[in-house]
C-alpha cells in the first residue's frame, strides 16, 4: 500500500508570499524525506540554477483526502542545505530557542474575506450592501455569507489536529476569522500556514476564493488583520510584565521596525479608523481597540495575562511577527529584571 503526502511550502513572491504544494506518493512505512522543486517557477531561483529543496518540518493528517494521507509543511533550502533567503522560519528558530525559558505563547486571529469572482461574497452585483455593523457575529442569510465553507474549514482544521480555538463572522459581508493557539511561536506559525492552505483548498471546492488582502474593499469598510495575542510566563503571573512588554514594543524605532514587517499594505489598513491606530503612531491601552496594543480588561482586573498587538495585517508572515514580538518583548522583560 502507499499514501499521499502533500508537500506545502511558502514561495518567494513579493511583497506577499504565496503557498505552493505538490503531492508525493510514499510506500507504507516510508518516512517523509527531502524533496526538490523548480524554484524558477516560485520566485526562488533563476532558470539556470533552478533546483531548490523541501525539508519537512511539520506534518499532520490530511483531512481532505483522509485515510493515512498527510499534509507536510516544509522549509525551503538551497541545494547546499542552507536556508533559502525566503525561508523566514529559519530566522525564527534561534529566537524561539533563545527565549524558550520565558515560555512565550501566541494566539493569532486570522481574518480573511471570501470573493465570488471580483466581488466579496454577499456583495450585490451592482452597488454595495447595507453598511457594516450587523454582520459581525451575525446570523441569517441576509447577514451571513459563506458559513458552509467556514464550517467545513473548521472541521478540516480540527481533523488535522490544529490548535484552532474558535471562529466568527467579521464586520464586513463575506469576512470571517479563525483563531490559532495559544501555542509556542514555531507551533502557531506552522499551524497558521497549514490552516491558511486548508482555507484556500476548502474554498476551492465551493468555487470561491479566500483572500488575506488587508483592505479588500476601499472606503468605509473594515480591513482584515491578524491580531496577535502574546504572553510569557512572567506576563501570566505579574501585571508589571504586561506593562514592560507594551513599553518594549513602543521603545525607540521598534514601532516602525515592526510595522514595516507586519504585512504589505499596512498603511491602507492602519489609518486610525475602523478599529485601528495610525500606522506611524504607537499606543497601548486597556480595552482600547483603537490602540496599537490592547490590554484586555480582564488582564487589568486579574493583574496578569496577555496583550494583543492589533497592528499585523491579515497577510503577515507569522514567522516574522512571532519572531519580532518574542525578541522585542522578551528582551524588554530581561532588561527590566522581570524574568
Amino acid at each position: 500500500m502507499s499514501y499521499k503526502a502533500e508537500y506545502i511550502w511558502i514561495d518567494g513572491t513579493e511583497p506577499t508570499a504565496k503557498l505552493r504544494s505538490k503531492t508525493k506518493i510514499l510506500s507504507d512505512g516510508e518516512e517523509l524525506s527531502i524533496w526538490g522543486f523548480d524554484g524558477s517557477s516560485t520566485n526562488q531561483a533563476e532558470g539556470h540554477a533552478s533546483d531548490r529543496v523541501l525539508q519537512p518540518v511539520f506534518s499532520c493528517p490530511d483531512p481532505i483526502r483522509g485515510g493515512n494521507n498527510v499534509l507536510v509543511l516544509c522549509e525551503v533550502l538551497n541545494i547546499d542545505m542552507t536556508p533559502h533567503a525566503s525561508n523566514t522560519r529559519a530566522l525564527l528558530r534561534p529566537i524561539a530557542e533563545k527565549f524558550a525559558g520565558q515560555a512565550p505563547i501566541f494566539g493569532i486571529e486570522q481574518e480573511y474575506t471570501f470573493f465570488d469572482g471580483i466581488r466579496p461574497l454577499g456583495f450585490p452585483v451592482n452597488g454595495f450592501p447595507a453598511a457594516q455593523g450587523g454582520y459581525y457575529c451575525g446570523v441569517g442569510s441576509d447577514e451571513i455569507f459563506g458559513r458552509d465553507i467556514v464550517e467545513k474549514h473548521l472541521d478540516h482544521c480540527l481533523a488535522a489536529g490544529l490548535s484552532i480555538s474558535g471562529i466568527n463572522a467579521e464586520v464586513m459581508p463575506g469576512q470571517w476569522e479563525f483563531q490559532v493557539g495559544p501555542v509556542g511561536p514555531l507551533e502557531v506559525s506552522d499551524q497558521l500556514w497549514i490552516a491558511r492552505w486548508l482555507l484556500y483548498r476548502t474554498a476551492e471546492d465551493f468555487n470561491v476564493s479566500a483572500t488575506l488582502n488587508p483592505k479588500p474593499v476601499k472606503g468605509d469598510w473594515n480591513g482584515a488583520g491578524a491580531h496577535t495575542n502574546f504572553s510569557t510566563k512572567a506576563m501570566r503571573e505579574d501585571y508589571r510584565a504586561i506593562i514592560s512588554a507594551c513599553e518594549a514594543l513602543g521603545e525607540g524605532s521598534k514601532p516602525l521596525d515592526h510595522v514595516k514587517n507586519y504585512g504589505a499594505g499596512i498603511d491602507e489598513r492602519l489609518t486610525g479608523l475602523h478599529e485601528t491606530a495610525p500606522w506611524n503612531e504607537f499606543s497601548y491601552g486597556v480595552s482600547d481597540r483603537g490602540a496599537s496594543v490592547r490590554i484586555p480588561w480582564q488582564v487589568e482586573k486579574d493583574g496578569k495575562g496577555y496583550i494583543e498587538d492589533r497592528r499585523p495585517n491579515a497577510n503577515v508572515d507569522p514567522y516574522v511577527v512571532t519572531r519580532l514580538i518574542t525578541d522585542t518583548c522578551c528582551t524588554g522583560l530581561e532588561k527590566d529584571g522581570l524574568v
